[in-house]
């Protein structure tokens, strides 16, 4: 089967969309299809070879309290339509279909199948398209052949603005890359008792109320630490410069790392903590810790209540508390029998979201849809 991946964002920048689109490109690679993604893209993306078509240049766009790195550009119309023309694929596969411009410049050039996967929650994504005419939305929509999403409570959200037939298959884990058999970061292997933070530092992260909430444990548990892992430069001196003024001791700002050195950092923790405030439709570094065996602290929302159990594979706490936030953290850093046990049930939960399962789900998806009309013969 050949099959087009398109992504709305910078394939140059880490994100929770590039990520899960790399592994499909993977798997499906692996499996013997033939795999295209057509994404903007600020600098050259080495690893998929002549697999990566790029186009359009990402520009930064605020969006519910993230950043969009997203390709405006009204000019796509040629080059898509010359990409589409020579590479003649069974199945265009878009994530985020409805965010502009390369996604919707995609679905309304495509003369062939068409899978849509939707990520967003919170409206996150969706603030992008409320300037455009909702009957060039719905226009757009109704090209979709099917319909993807990676969570309940991302169907949840999209069904209210685009009412349809959605399938949910999740986001996956790479149990062979995240497994327990990585060495961990030997300079924090002192005896100290580490805290991981993962994620963009952006204030939707939460990460404001994780250091709040290390002030109060340092006080409790001196030999404990922060490490905190993510791109994100402008928050970034923000908040050394608040560590700094406040004289929080053992905070350590990583910055962004690579996919293959990052399941050591999961592995050094003893604990993974996501503090987020909203607007997640799924966890990934929830399953990440979770395939490694370490228990996690996350903030009770939606999108991380689907994927883990209260008190099974770590603790939910209410959002924005850092007192409530602190306490968990604490009580699993005085029980290390508590965090194994933990641990144990988040591998048990991890491997249901193996990639090599979740691809399946997906492949499987793309066969119905092209034996349903207007594609079967």
């Amino acid at each position: 089967m050949k099959i087009a991946l398109v992504s709305p964002y910078d394939f140059a920048y880490p994100g929770g969309v590039t990520n899960h689109i790399s592994s499909l490109e993977h798997y499906l690679t692996k499996m013997g299809h033939k795999v295209k993604v057509i994404a903007p893209s600020s600098k050259e993306v080495a690893i998929f070879g002549d697999r990566f078509i790029p186009v359009g240049k990402p520009r930064p766009v605020p969006s519910s309290g993230s950043i969009a790195r997203v390709t405006i550009s009204l000019r796509l119309a040629p080059r898509i339509k010359a990409v589409l023309d020579e590479e003649k694929f069974d199945i265009i596969h878009l994530h985020e279909p409805l965010c502009p411009m390369l996604c919707t410049t995609v679905l309304r050039l495509s003369q062939t199948a068409n899978v849509g996967t939707f990520h967003a929650y919170g409206a996150i994504g969706y603030s992008l398209v409320k300037p455009l005419n909702t009957i060039l939305l719905k226009r757009w929509f109704r090209k979709l052949h099917g319909k993807i999403a990676v969570s309940k409570p991302a169907m949840e959200l999209v069904n209210k603005h685009f009412p349809g037939d959605y399938t949910v298959i999740p986001n996956g884990v790479d149990l062979d890359c995240f497994s327990s058999g990585v060495s961990p970061i030997d300079e924090f292997g002192d005896g100290k008792i580490n805290i991981l933070f993962v994620g963009r530092l952006e204030k939707r992260k939460g990460l404001d109320y994780l250091l709040e909430a290390h002030k109060h444990i340092k006080q409790e548990i001196p030999n404990s630490r922060l490490i905190v892992v993510g791109p994100g430069t402008r928050l970034r001196n923000k908040y050394e410069k608040r560590v700094a003024r406040n004289g929080l001791k053992d905070v350590v700002f990583v910055g962004c790392v690579s996919h293959d050195e990052l399941p050591r950092y999961y592995n050094t923790a003893d604990i993974v903590c996501a503090p987020a405030t909203g607007k997640e439709s799924f966890g990934i570094v929830l399953l990440e810790a979770m395939a490694l065996g370490k228990p996690v602290v996350a903030s009770n929302i939606d999108g991380y209540a689907s994927i883990m159990t209260h008190g099974a594979e770590g603790l939910l706490v209410p959002p924005k508390d850092e007192k409530a936030l602190a306490q968990a953290l604490l009580s699993l850093m005085e029980s290390k029998s508590l965090r194994q046990q933990m641990g144990v049930r988040g591998r048990l939960t991890a491997a249901d979201y193996d990639w090599k399962r979740v691809v399946q789900k997906v492949l499987d998806y793309y066969v119905k849809v092209l034996n349903e009309p207007p594609w079967k013969e």
